[in-house]
């Protein structure tokens, strides 16, 4: 009853005017800078574009496509993505498969739970880090990316709390019945019944790799071999453009503002082209196994 009165409507459309409101001015920046990336050099050092593009042009693409550091950023980024991805999914879904066994199943399996909090809330620290992933020679190596934060806690205890809750205890001990074994019981139980949670893990896992760039800083020593995001923080950020190796001609014939923002634009497209399609799983996957009835 409440639901349909004339308060209740009224608040939901103020609601939704306020949120479309929101919406619009997170969106406006992104169409900003997509617009000066096709802009000419002129119209964007005068400061002449604002949501549609001055002086069309795609000159500012071709030399950063055109341009290896950049390709071989974008390489590495696209191939820490998927490793990062399939190695960290692979090993969290082990790992909470495990620590949703039964205490009588698993003895010990709060100490377990417990180590994977503590580290949670203590950190090793960058230098003793920085000193492992040196001494297991992993240095301008794009593993030196993906394995010392291959297993983030939180997205754990997502999967973990989805295992205990959401998956009927009656299909694991009927797969049991059948034949079959823990790893067979995991694959044709568990994942089946849990793509929401896998699907919302891997979006998160995926933005992570995507964007870091502070470890790459550190962990690369050759600009060749640094990820997309650490190449955009050092030309954006601290503007070095020297990174893009660009020719003198090409520095009177281009502006900054177009080469930045084509960068930009090529750095965020992906994650805007596959986020639609999980996001259908995103709030799904989080809510369930928040409650169990």
């Amino acid at each position: 009853m409440y639901f349909s009165s004339f308060s209740y409507k009224m608040f939901s459309l103020c609601n939704n005017i306020l949120l479309a409101l929101l919406g619009i001015v997170c969106v406006l920046p992104l169409i900003h800078v997509f617009a000066v990336s096709f802009s000419g050099a002129h119209a964007a050092n005068a400061n002449l574009v604002s949501f549609w593009p001055v002086d069309f042009a795609t000159d500012a693409y071709g030399v950063v496509l055109g341009n290896g550091n950049f390709v071989g950023a974008l390489q590495t980024t696209i191939l820490r993505t998927v490793l990062g991805t399939v190695v960290g999914m692979s090993i969290m879904l082990m790992i909470a498969y495990s620590l949703a066994r039964e205490n009588e199943e698993f003895k010990g399996r709060k100490w377990y739970v417990w180590f994977f909090v503590f580290t949670m809330l203590f950190h090793g620290g960058l230098v003793p880090g920085y000193i492992v992933v040196q001494k297991l020679g992993l240095i301008n190596s794009v593993w030196a990316l993906i394995l010392p934060n291959c297993v983030n806690v939180f997205n754990l205890i997502l999967l973990l709390n989805f295992f205990r809750t959401s998956v009927p205890k009656a299909l694991e001990e009927s797969a049991y019945l059948d034949g079959a074994g823990h790893f067979k019981t995991l694959v044709f139980v568990y994942l089946p019944i849990s793509m929401p949670a896998i699907a919302t893990i891997s979006l998160f896992t995926i933005v992570y790799h995507w964007n870091a760039w502070f470890d790459g800083l550190l962990f690369m020593s050759d600009v060749q071999n640094y990820p997309l995001s650490t190449l955009l923080q050092t030309i954006v950020v601290q503007l070095d453009l020297s990174k893009l190796t660009l020719d003198p001609e090409e520095y009177q014939r281009l502006s900054d503002r177009t080469l930045k923002a084509a960068q930009i634009c090529i750095t965020v497209t992906p994650i805007l082209v596959v986020y639609p399609f999980l996001q259908r799983y995103f709030v799904k996957g989080i809510v369930l196994g928040s409650v169990k009835e």
